[in-house]
Formats: structure tokens, sequence, C-alpha cells
């Protein structure tokens, strides 16, 4: 992690949503480190900012959440990885964490759902 505070990352079409979870979890203590809004400007921005965590939907215009999911795995410093779906069929669920996500959030959610997700995957549980 960078400093004391584990920093996020959020990759999601939905601006609001964007805002929500940066909200929710700058208010947990969490560093925000950046976020986008395409799969194609999430990779840029965390092969530059490097955080320790990525928050990321599944449907986005352009390369699709599970491709980032796999590209992310493959970085040299990976971050965790929580994918966020409104569509959380089992083979869904299944094959994001095959790939190696850390958790899965159901939308809509809670913010106590969000920040347990974010515990459990940082705790690496």
């Amino acid at each position: 992690m960078t400093g004391n505070k584990p920093t996020f990352y959020v990759i999601d079409d939905d601006s609001v949503l964007r805002s929500l979870i940066r909200g929710i979890l700058t208010d947990a203590g969490l560093d925000h480190a950046g976020a986008a809004g395409s799969g194609e400007e999430g990779l840029k921005g965390c092969q530059d900012k490097q955080p320790d965590l990525v928050l990321l939907d599944i449907n986005l215009p352009g390369s699709s959440g599970m491709d980032v999911l796999a590209t992310l795995k493959r970085m040299k410093r990976s971050p965790r990885i929580i994918m966020i779906s409104s569509e959380a069929t089992l083979p869904r669920v299944k094959s994001a964490m095959s790939l190696g996500a850390a958790g899965f959030v159901v939308k809509p959610f809670t913010a106590a759902k969000l920040i347990a997700a974010v515990d459990n995957a940082l705790r690496g549980s």
C-alpha cells in the first residue's frame, strides 16, 4: 500500500456511481487515487496511479470489465479488484472470481455492503 491509507480507483461508466463510491470510501478512511468512465481510461489510470484497490464495473464502453480485470491481474503490481454489477448471475460471479477478483458487489448496494467488501478484499479474505 502507498502511504498509511489504502488507495482506491473506480472504473464505472456511471459518473453518479463513481462519485457515490468515492464519497463512501473516502469517508471510510481510504484515499481516492482516481476514476475512469471506460476500461481503456481505467487501465491507463491504474498503471499510472498503482492503487491498492480497484472498484470495477463489468459493463463498460469499449473493453469489458472482465477484460480489464484480466489485464489488471497481469500487472507487475496487481491491485485487489472488486467487481460491481447489477448482473450477478452465478456464472458471471464465478468467472470474475476465477480471473482473480477479490470480491463482487451487486448493484444497487448499501454503503455497509461496499465497505464490508472492501475490508474483506484489503485483508485478503
